[in-house]
């Protein structure tokens, strides 16, 4: 006896709402991925010398917002492969479901349940309260910022290369330095403007603002005082300064008289201005006006830090986020001076954000070191070299020390999958791995030794 036969429908919606929102999301940016890949294989995309394992490494690289590539962009790539290149970086960087929810808005359909599950989750919000306000925010918060960035740049480019290939320059970089991709069209990144001053200011600041976060502009925009401003918000404006002269001064002190780097550079103003350049690129922009594969040891390491620790939540950059720092150090002062609860600014942090820290800095850990582990097996290099490569991968950065061209096939694969994993969150790779549960019994309390 046949037994009756199940809707196709039926199973297809039952298996989309058992689908934890996560797996969704890394499906969006996974389906944005291929369609890239395909588009960059194009005949019309590329000069003929791009194999289809270079185009699912760029595609990934731009829907990562990373920077990191096997193929120079500006020669491989067509014009039309460029403008690929420069949309696929703007939706993985603003986010999916952003437009998606703006085109829905804009038909006037309206944002059910699903939708903004899922755009909590790619956005790293808490509440799915005014979400659809925080794309439009977003969205506006970009369009400003990458207008005025290809303005000002035009002043730069178009004397150098005209007024067509001048504002392509122009519009390309400032979309790349906005999102902090850290994609150029030069085979030397920004190197050639090492001491430019539109170049220094205007790319690190457009990098800067995006790697605050959509959430802390925002809230800057509207409140205007230090006062009023959010817990988060105080800690990315208060932590982000810090990070910056310490990771300036660190560089100009290891790299003055470095003939491979800072040691080219005449004057101590221009060494002053690329010192600068190179402070702020790690945490998740990946332009470099300096040589990177001549950087000391010791510079390097410094670099690799401020790569895994990124931005901020909500923003374009990738890393564990600077509150996740700052969080893990308070906990560390507390723990030292015996105190139960955390606090910054006159407001409390919980338990909860507490073991969040937690488990995406071990999450991180364990993800970088798999990772490095695997590439030393398979991949021939300095250690070094390719922990850099690893760190620029997970912190979606893009700086290289030589290594990505180098890669051999295995190798490709496993920076591909570091940059999916540090878009997408190693705290979504938690949630997706974890299975959740109810505990039936409570337990007593026992005593492990520590230390």
């Amino acid at each position: 006896m046949a037994l009756p036969s199940v809707p196709k429908n039926l199973v297809r919606q039952f298996s989309i709402r058992r689908t934890p929102v996560p797996a969704l999301l890394a499906l969006l940016y996974m389906g944005l991925i291929l369609v890239g890949t395909v588009l960059l294989r194009l005949p019309i995309s590329q000069h003929g010398d791009v194999t289809w394992l270079a185009a699912f490494f760029t595609s990934t690289s731009a829907v990562t917002v990373t920077g990191l590539v096997v193929v120079d962009t500006g020669s491989a790539y067509t014009y039309f492969g460029q403008a690929v290149v420069a949309v696929l970086i703007q939706l993985g960087g603003l986010g999916l479901m952003t437009f998606a929810v703006l085109l829905l808005s804009a038909l006037g359909i309206p944002i059910g349940m699903p939708q903004r599950m899922i755009l909590r989750q790619d956005l790293n919000q808490t509440s799915i309260s005014n979400l659809v306000v925080l794309v439009k925010q977003i969205i506006r918060i970009a369009l400003v910022v990458e207008i005025l960035g290809a303005l000002i740049l035009a002043f730069v480019f178009v004397p150098d290369y005209g007024w067509a290939l001048g504002l392509w320059h122009s519009v390309f970089h400032s979309i790349s330095a906005f999102n902090n991709a850290g994609f150029g069209l030069f085979p030397g990144s920004l190197s050639r403007w090492a001491t430019d001053p539109v170049i220094n200011l205007v790319i690190p600041l457009m990098f800067i603002v995006s790697g605050l976060g959509f959430v802390v502009v925002g809230d800057v925009l509207q409140k205007r005082a230090w006062r009023p401003l959010s817990l988060h918000t105080k800690l990315m404006l208060a932590g982000t300064p810090v990070l910056i002269v310490w990771a300036l001064l660190t560089f100009a002190v290891l790299e003055w008289n470095n003939p491979g780097t800072l040691g080219l550079i005449e004057g101590s103003w221009g060494k002053l201005m690329a010192a600068w350049f190179q402070a702020v690129t790690p945490r998740t922009a990946g332009f470099n006006t300096i040589d990177t594969t001549a950087m000391r040891d010791e510079t390097a390491l410094m670099t690799i830090s401020l790569m895994l620790v990124g931005g901020g939540s909500t923003s374009t950059a990738g890393g564990i986020k600077v509150t996740t720092l700052i969080v893990l150090i308070l906990a560390t002062i507390a723990f030292f001076r015996r105190n139960t609860a955390l606090s910054a600014f006159g407001r409390g942090i919980g338990q909860e954000e507490v073991m969040k820290v937690l488990a995406l800095t071990m999450v991180s850990i364990l993800l970088v070191m798999g990772a490095l582990f695997l590439l030393l097996t398979v991949q021939e290099g300095d250690f070094m070299v390719l922990s850099f490569e690893v760190a620029s991968a997970f912190g979606t950065v893009g700086l290289s020390m030589g290594a990505t061209g180098t890669l051999n096939t295995p190798g490709q694969f496993i920076i591909i999958v570091v940059m999916f994993l540090g878009r997408v969150g190693p705290l979504t790779l938690g949630f997706f791995l974890a299975t959740q549960r109810r505990p039936r019994v409570r337990y007593p309390e026992g005593e492990v030794y520590l230390g």
